[in-house]
């Protein structure tokens, strides 16, 4: 797989911060996931990034979308994604929201409560149409991730509680406006430890036995997504491990015959290929420790100062100098926003051009215009 090239000379002329990105990498990255994938169906989670460079390249690639707003999916039918390949998640979809979703015709919403499920059927009927339903799961399961992106633990809002999943499998099968799809479950994002998907394998199995049993057989089995991306060595790492996560699935998971197995991939597609480039505004010296002040902040990538994530920062004007000790922070008026302290980095003068690596998913996505920012024009590989 090819490392990225930051052509610097480009850089010159542009005003900074902005997000450039490698198409050629997305493209390898999608390519490598649809390998390790196989019969397996990929649903890209726009929410990780919506620019529509980006998404035009995942469309022409096959791939669906797991959109969590109504709005998302008005963006993926307007970039070409078929109605019927797009899944609607969310914990707060609004009556509108299901309305649009249903009269678009996408391929199924994925219920997170009883009390969903309920209006879902209410707004169907009112709609005169049948709607295609997934119950999601809360299967209880540790990710071992990072508390505010799990999502699959019995406290998280997320899913419903496997002791009602019985009641509304039932429910949809005495509804005339229900169509129960199958069954989803998601347990959280940026997932490297594989034993929980083994787990997660397992737990599928026996709801797949349990329904056998009762005479139901479910058309789809939804894996969520989560898979994680190296942070710390994107240059040795810029593809995640698709291969073997697919194989952890293939080696546990027993689907049935007829069964489609999905999956939605968002941080592992388009996390490596974007990456924030600033400038140094000053180089100051404090107290006890020198601060590289960037013209970027958490207003371009919000990931450190709500996550503690820690993203690799490379000199890209300076990068075999002499290593001194920097904090690495922004100019926006929080002391939250800080993107590495104590690093390690070239010397470093006002004008400097800084990367902040493996920002493609999750950064211009949650972009804001606190202190009345604006996000430059983006460039790209080509």
């Amino acid at each position: 797989m090819s490392k990225t090239v930051f052509p610097l000379d480009r850089f010159q002329q542009a005003k900074t911060p902005f997000y450039y990105y490698d198409l050629d990498l997305l493209r390898q990255t999608i390519n490598a996931a649809l390998q390790a994938a196989g019969d397996y169906q990929i649903h890209y989670a726009i929410k990780a990034n919506a620019n529509p460079v980006l998404t035009d390249i995942i469309c022409r690639h096959g791939l669906g979308i797991d959109a969590v707003s109504a709005n998302e999916i008005r963006l993926a039918i307007k970039h070409g994604f078929k109605a019927e390949n797009i899944v609607f998640a969310g914990v707060g979809k609004t009556d509108e929201e299901i309305d649009y979703a249903l009269t678009a015709g996408i391929g199924c919403l994925n219920i997170e409560s009883k009390e969903e499920l309920e209006v879902v059927e209410q707004r169907a009927k009112a709609l005169g149409l049948k709607a295609p339903v997934a119950l999601r799961v809360n299967p209880e399961i540790e990710a071992h991730t990072h508390e505010y992106i799990t999502t699959g633990l019995a406290d998280n809002k997320f899913g419903i509680p496997m002791g009602m999943l019985d009641s509304l499998v039932d429910m949809c099968a005495n509804s005339e406006h229900l169509s129960l799809k199958g069954l989803h479950f998601h347990i959280g994002s940026q997932v490297t430890a594989f034993d929980a998907y083994v787990l997660l394998c397992q737990l599928i199995n026996n709801y797949n036995e349990h329904f056998l049993q009762k005479g139901i057989t479910l058309e789809n089995i939804n894996l969520g997504g989560g898979l994680g991306i190296d942070y710390r060595d994107p240059d040795s790492n810029p593809v995640p491990r698709f291969k073997e996560f697919f194989d952890v699935i293939r080696q546990n998971l027993k689907p049935l015959p007829s069964q489609k197995v999905h999956f939605e991939l968002g941080r592992s597609i388009v996390g490596q290929c974007g990456t924030l480039i600033s400038r140094v505004v000053y180089v100051k010296s404090g107290v006890n420790k020198k601060f590289v002040i960037l013209d970027g902040g958490f207003t371009e990538l919000i990931r450190p100062a709500l996550y503690q994530a820690v993203h690799l920062i490379q000199n890209l004007s300076n990068p075999d100098g002499e290593l001194r000790e920097y904090d690495v922070v922004g100019p926006i008026c929080e002391s939250t926003d800080t993107f590495l302290e104590k690093a390690m980095l070239p010397q470093t003068t006002r004008g400097d051009f800084y990367a902040i690596r493996s920002a493609g998913a999750y950064g211009e996505s949650m972009s804001s215009h606190y202190n009345c920012r604006e996000l430059k024009p983006t460039l790209y590989s080509e």
